[in-house]
């Protein structure tokens, strides 16, 4: 078998946010160090991430501080968070910003120079560090050129497809060049997954081609857990016309910065859906919702931007009750409360995103909006300190690792999540991979052959099932049986169709050859979409009430009990899931207490 190979200390796995910033740490922490992959560097899904990057640094209210933060992260995740993930990313996330400054990022300021902050929805105060609304892009270029002017080696358009593990823990990656179809494997005592999220499981996303949940599928395979994966964050505002734009993100920033949601009847159906949970920060009237923009200390926040799972829920409840838009959304309208300049210069690539797809002009008209899959809450089950997964030697940052969020994400903190972890993971993996520095595991010939046996196993069959049509019939499945409102036969269906699927995964084939060939990339990604899935129902099915992302018509409150515990998938030895009930970790008292606080 023609095999080129590679050894590092750390194999970073991913090139967005997390995995950038992780390579960038275990660098300078002496490792050698390389980052993989599957598409181009500098295209990484967290150039999606427009709205800002959340940190508690008081530029615009002094009286914010990473106590508020951390408030606002748990009851936003509705206490299911991981206290000591939430905790440490309210702590650091200004330390991070500042450092990316430092780099050469460029953020929007206030009139006296320092850092812009935006609002946000189910952030008490205006705390989003932005770049128009194009921030995930600056975050991106700066990490980006960072790693390239330290020389760190960058393995584009490449795939990994298998971790490699010992009786120690990690090994290394095995994969492939996604252009000539060559195989290649990386001996490293330290893996870093940063690969992002699920999206492509579900047929309307804001993802981009590459979340096909790789990550949190290679995990499961080499001996990890995954956590909270019931919990998949639908984006109340995504484009749904026309059809070929379906899906793309709108982001939060238009309500933050004025925006509003009107149904076909031009109301502002908003008010009907107010959770007691949010009732006493939120307004009750448009006149105080008008207010607060600009007066915020005497006006409660408006309720478009209660957190994300509130809104989807509301915008889905309309749709369905008849009171939907021509293209089955509702209107998100900024064109009456802005002007024109004020909405070109704030929103640069709302404007021109609607313009050049839609043919729509946000500062005349409404945008067609409506929820699209866009986060997934749960992933690898890591250390909080450490983003250790289970498996010696693997470690997780950024939207493939769990715990963080709860059961429901707060916009921008992503941004803050993978710069906070991403540079934990990388630190804690040099040191690993420096501990192991006498006792590193080979990578073993005939594990090597398996990998390529499997990758090359689509070729072998004739006559078989088409990727294509399997992924639409997963995509279908997911958005229908398993998507914002659940019940019980709904996602039993579901676990039927999917394991009707899996012997169909089985039995793939492909044409042509190995030289770039998209079918058979989709063929090696669908038993990650697949075994992802299947943990998503199940777990879906096993929490009997309704919380964060997770809505289950058969059981609409949210239960206590349910409060303290998580559910955590593995890998059952015939390959299918298995599921347990955890207790969640005990919060100290002195975190506790900040949830007691009148000012907090």
């Amino acid at each position: 078998m023609e095999l080129e190979k590679h050894e590092y200390d750390v194999v970073v796995v991913g090139a967005g946010g997390a995995g950038l910033r992780a390579a960038i740490e275990a660098h300078e922490s002496g490792a050698r160090t390389a980052v993989v992959c599957k598409s181009l560097l500098g295209k990484a899904h967290t150039v999606m991430a427009e709205g800002g990057i959340a940190a508690a640094m008081a530029n615009l209210y002094p009286e914010d501080n990473w106590r508020v933060h951390f408030r606002d992260t748990m009851r936003g995740g509705k206490m299911l968070n991981h206290w000591r993930m939430a905790q440490l990313h309210a702590q650091e996330a200004p330390d991070r910003v500042r450092e990316l400054e430092d780099w050469g990022a460029l953020f929007d300021r206030t009139p006296d120079g320092l850092i812009s902050q935006r609002d946000f929805g189910g952030h008490r105060y205006a705390r989003l560090a932005h770049v128009g609304d194009r921030t995930g892009l600056e975050l991106i270029r700066t990490l980006q050129q960072r790693t390239v002017a330290l020389g760190i080696d960058v393995y584009m358009e490449c795939t990994v497809t298998r971790l490699l593990t010992d009786d120690d823990g990690i090994t290394g990656a095995f994969g492939y060049w996604r252009e000539s179809g060559r195989f290649v494997a990386w001996q490293a005592p330290s893996v870093v997954l940063a690969t992002g999220g699920i999206g492509k499981s579900y047929k309307v996303t804001s993802n981009s081609w590459e979340y096909t949940g790789d990550g949190h599928s290679l995990a499961l395979q080499a001996g990890a857990t995954l956590v909270n994966m019931e919990f998949v964050q639908f984006h109340p505002t995504g484009m749904v016309w026309p059809p070929s734009v379906r899906g793309i993100l709108v982001t939060e920033s238009v309500r933050g910065d004025g925006g509003v949601l009107r149904n076909s009847a031009g109301n502002r159906f908003m008010f009907d859906y107010i959770p007691d949970f949010f009732r006493k920060e939120t307004a009750e009237t448009e006149d105080e919702a008008d207010r607060w923009y600009d007066d915020k200390k005497n006006n409660r926040r408006p309720p478009e931007l209660l957190p994300r799972d509130e809104v989807a829920r509301a915008i889905n409840s309309e749709v369905k009750a008849g009171r939907g838009t021509p293209h089955g959304g509702v209107f998100l309208d900024i064109a009456s409360r802005r002007s024109a300049e004020y909405i070109r210069k704030r929103l640069p690539s709302m404007y021109h995103q609607f313009k050049e797809l839609a043919e729509v002009d946000i500062t005349a008209e409404p945008m067609e909006v409506g929820p699209t899959c866009h986060y997934v809450m749960g992933g690898v089950e890591v250390d909080p300190d450490t983003e250790a997964a289970r498996v010696p030697g693997l470690f997780a940052a950024g939207e493939v690792a769990g715990g963080m969020h709860g059961s429901n994400r707060l916009g921008g903190n992503s941004l803050s999540d993978l710069l906070v972890f991403g540079r934990r993971a990388g630190l804690a993996a040099a040191e690993h991979a420096a501990k192991r520095e006498h006792t590193r595991g080979l990578l073993a010939d005939d594990a090597l052959a398996d990998a390529a046996r499997a990758a090359l196993a689509p070729f072998e069959r004739e006559g078989g099932e088409n990727p294509y049509t399997v992924q639409h019939d997963l995509q279908q499945t997911m958005h229908d049986l398993v998507g914002i409102i659940r019940t019980e036969p709904e996602m039993r269906q579901a676990l039927e169709r999917i394991a009707a699927l899996r012997e169909r995964v089985g039995n793939l084939s492909v044409e042509g050859h190995r030289q770039y060939n998209p079918g058979w990339h989709l063929a090696l990604d669908l038993p990650h979409m697949l075994l992802v899935s299947e943990c998503i129902a199940r777990a879906a099915l096993e929490r009997q009430e309704s919380r964060g992302g997770h809505t289950r018509d058969d059981f609409p409150a949210t239960d206590a009990e349910w409060a303290r515990t998580n559910l955590v998938c593995s890998r059952a030895p015939g390959g299918s899931v298995a599921l347990t009930r955890q207790p969640l970790p005990q919060m100290p008292a002195e975190l506790a207490e900040i949830f007691e606080e009148g000012s907090a």
